[in-house]
């Protein structure tokens, strides 16, 4: 595997003259380490470098000393953010991350990163998340005179599709993001809602009294104390809604071999069921599965990034500093996730903080 050092050398440093006395490198990956042990904040970082310097000093040479917490936050302000993110995107590529399997893309919000001062809202970010590996695949922020769906288009457009099925909530049900992934060799499934009013209305009626018996699979689980019951049904039958009978004035979705509908019954309360359109030609039990990996980007990711790693609290907010802070979370979680497996993240975390040989074993992966 290439080293992710080599890949953080050839970053383009944004600081100029005297501001360069600590080498790029050099903090770039003090921080990753400092996270992968625990640090969440540029105060943290250089905390962490002046009680672990010996062990920093075993793969970095630091020939000006350590930084302090002023030059990591300068440094994250400064630092462009799609360099940084194509390193990211590097690093995958070296550990065998790829398209396969289902893609999960979904936004976050970064709560306290929003900069009153400056008039600037909290960061909102998309991510590509690869579900059976629960690994970011990469990640966009929304750009002022963005939304999420037009950084959701500019993400899929970096990431090799072939052979995955991109899954995403109702916003991402767009003409022009199916046609994205279909071209770069990819199936979609996304959730309909009401923002296609008329669509789902046809669906529903289609579901309600289906013209013929429907492939059908039923999953049953007794988690948090509770009992769901899910029934899961497809239909291979999209022909009869092209056209205006569907959407009056909007473009068919490109592709479209699928309309599916999940049934969810619990102990208590009356049933719910969502409705879902793909351009792949899945099985119920393939639907079943799809449908339960997209939320693996929930409890995989955000709320790992949320609960273990506290992002909602995060108060970087200048410049591009909560974008590229938000990339290195991503990064520090990549890496906890690929080394010992079997351990939770959170465990890994504190037993790197405790222990250097600990610590080596996660950031092997490095160099």
């Amino acid at each position: 595997m290439a080293s992710l050092l080599t890949i953080f050398r050839d970053l383009p440093d944004p600081r100029s003259g005297n501001a360069q006395r600590h080498d790029l490198l050099d903090i770039l990956a003090i921080a990753l380490v400092a996270s992968v042990c625990g640090a969440e904040s540029c105060v943290d970082f250089a905390e962490f470098a002046e009680d672990r310097e010996v062990l920093l000093r075993e793969f970095l040479r630091l020939e000006n000393g350590l930084p302090s917490h002023d030059t990591f936050s300068r440094v994250f302000r400064l630092l462009d953010p799609q360099a940084f993110g194509r390193a990211f995107e590097a690093f995958l590529t070296d550990l065998g991350a790829d398209g396969a399997g289902v893609i999960a893309i979904d936004g976050k919000t970064l709560r306290r990163s929003f900069d009153r001062a400056a008039g600037r809202s909290a960061l909102h970010v998309v991510t590509a998340f690869g579900a059976e590996a629960r690994v970011s695949l990469g990640q966009r922020a929304v750009a002022p005179g963005e939304n999420e769906i037009t950084a959701a288009r500019a993400l899929l457009a970096t990431l090799a599709l072939d052979g995955a099925l991109v899954t995403g909530d109702a916003i991402h049900a767009q003409t022009e993001t199916a046609q994205l992934v279909l071209e770069r060799g990819g199936d979609y499934l996304f959730a309909l809602k009401a923002n296609r009013p008329a669509m789902l209305a046809e669906v529903e009626r289609f579901f309600a009294d289906p013209p013929e018996a429907l492939e059908t699979f039923v999953t049953t689980d007794a988690d948090h104390g509770r009992i769901e019951t899910r029934q899961h049904r497809v239909t291979h039958s999209t022909d009869w809604l092209f056209g205006d009978r569907a959407e009056p004035g909007a473009p068919a979705m490109p592709g479209l071999a699928m309309l599916a509908a999940v049934t969810a019954t619990r102990d208590e309360g009356p049933p719910s069921t969502r409705y879902y359109l793909s351009s792949a030609r899945l099985s119920p039990q393939a639907f079943a599965r799809a449908v339960r990996s997209h939320w693996a980007i929930e409890n995989s990711l955000h709320w790992v990034l949320d609960v273990t790693f506290d992002e909602d609290r995060a108060r970087n907010r200048a410049d591009n500093g909560p974008q590229n802070l938000a990339i290195l979370r991503r990064l520090t979680l990549n890496l906890l996730r690929t080394a010992r497996p079997k351990l939770p993240i959170s465990r890994k975390r504190k037993r790197s903080g405790w222990s250097d040989d600990f610590a080596k074993s996660i950031i092997g992966q490095m160099r």
